[in-house]
């Protein structure tokens, strides 16, 4: 029996034959498939493929892995117009966590080739990567979410992506929103931590100026670029792209501190 099976599986895979395979036992099911030459895309007809199943596990795998990028595209898209801030959140907390837990392996290797590598504990803190993932979900998405609606709302989009419009917006952005919006990253992930209101304010004054200086070198142009170039639904994602490159800078600033006195 389960040598029929994996024959039969096999030519549903390949496409080959038999072209119709049955599997002895307690249910008699059939397994149609498209024939040699053609697209493997099979068919499974019976009470064999009740969901839950091996073979309905097997048949929603080889679909989602059949779907393309330019599929995947076009259903992100089509999510963004029904969903915009759900998607736009979930989106920035995937990048972001992703970005922090690359920040912390970093971190270990730059201490590992300064000193004692077997002194070092390298464990990854899970605590921080979902911090930074929670902060890109009610914090960093929503704020640029709505931060851009208003922007575009008070300064409409020119057909000339180099207008003076489009340089007002970036001065806006980089020199209003900006040094305000880092001011709220360092409370939010902060107070997370455990920090209290006088370390996240000890914190500011000893490393505010120099982030939003680091800032203003990488935003300052991918804001141009953002603004002038990128359709606006597609700011935050572009943003968010961005970010996770901020995000490695901003852990291992932001946990400067609880390194050195660790």
């Amino acid at each position: 029996m389960a040598l029929s099976i994996i024959r039969a599986l096999a030519a549903a895979i390949i496409g080959g034959i038999p072209s119709t395979a049955y599997f002895p036992g307690h249910y008699n099911s059939v397994l149609t498939t498209t024939g040699r030459g053609e697209t493997a895309n099979s068919v499974l007809y019976s009470k064999f493929s009740y969901p839950g199943s091996s073979f309905h596990r097997l048949a929603t795998i080889r679909t989602a892995l059949s779907v393309s990028p330019a599929e995947l595209w076009n259903s992100y898209n089509a999510a963004l117009e029904t969903d915009p801030l759900l998607i736009k959140s979930v989106t920035a907390g995937v990048i972001l966590g992703a970005a922090d837990f690359t920040g912390q392996l970093l971190e270990d290797k730059l201490i590992s080739s300064s000193i004692d590598a077997d002194s070092v504990d390298t464990e990854i803190d899970y605590g921080r990567v979902a911090r930074f993932a929670f902060f890109g979900i009610v914090l960093q998405a929503p704020w640029n979410h709505y931060y851009y609606l208003a922007l575009d709302a008070a300064l409409p989009p020119t057909p000339d992506p180099l207008s003076a419009t489009t340089g007002i917006k970036v001065v806006i952005d980089q020199f209003v929103q900006a040094p305000v919006f880092t001011v709220l990253i360092f409370y939010f992930l902060g107070l997370l931590e455990g920090k209290g209101i006088d370390g996240v304010n000890n914190q500011l004054k000893a490393q505010y100026k120099d982030t939003i200086l680091a800032n203003w070198k990488l935003w300052v142009p991918a804001t141009c670029v953002n603004l002038a170039f990128v359709p606006p639904p597609l700011r935050v994602l572009y943003l968010n792209c961005v970010f996770y490159f901020w995000s490695l800078y901003l852990s291992i600033t932001l946990n400067k501190d609880t390194s050195d006195e660790a």
